[in-house]
């Protein structure tokens, strides 16, 4: 009950607006949305919130599939570490979300999501079919994006739907 008063008061009170995003980027679900619904199994930041004014509510637990993240050493690898935000691509958003820009990190970082989330997307609509059981990597992927990780659900606010999802699963015996 206590936790989904907060979820509630998160939901309708917390949840700000994305200002000055760029037409070519518009991402279903602010940082806190995606650390509140369950992205990186809790652990991205270690603890270190700098990048927030105040508390950020972090589920410890991700919403559609643990360990879904590719381990830091394959980002480092894959070169998706920049000096900038040495903790990659969440990193990036965030501080985009809050009003850092510069041009040409934010061109590259909005090519790979616009390019991931094209894919994926479009995975997830063929293949799952609005059964929550399919694809579970690929919506959690997607979440770890902050874009719509049900594009196969056909629903008018997806935020609330995905905290009722939440709600649902980690309490099933209080619904």
């Amino acid at each position: 009950m206590v936790q989904q008063i907060c979820l509630e008061l998160w939901s309708k009170k917390m949840r700000k607006e994305f200002i000055n995003f760029r037409e070519d980027f518009q991402p279903l679900l602010t940082p806190r949305d995606m650390l509140l619904l369950g992205v990186f199994d809790g652990t991205y930041f270690k603890g270190d919130y700098t990048d927030f004014n105040g508390d950020a509510l972090v589920s410890k637990h991700n919403l559609f599939l643990a360990e879904a993240s590719q381990p830091m050493s394959v980002w480092l690898e894959k070169g998706w570490i920049t000096p900038e935000d040495p903790l990659g691509w969440f990193q990036w958003y965030t501080r985009y979300f809050n009003g850092r820009r510069i041009e040409k990190l934010d061109d590259w970082q909005i090519k790979r999501y616009r390019s991931f989330v094209a894919r994926h997307s479009a995975q997830v609509k063929k293949n799952a079919g609005g059964d929550l059981t399919k694809r579970l990597k690929q919506r959690q992927a997607l979440l770890h994006w902050g874009a719509d990780p049900i594009p196969d659900v056909d629903v008018d606010n997806k935020f609330e739907f995905l905290l009722d999802f939440k709600m649902k699963t980690l309490c099933p015996s209080l619904i």
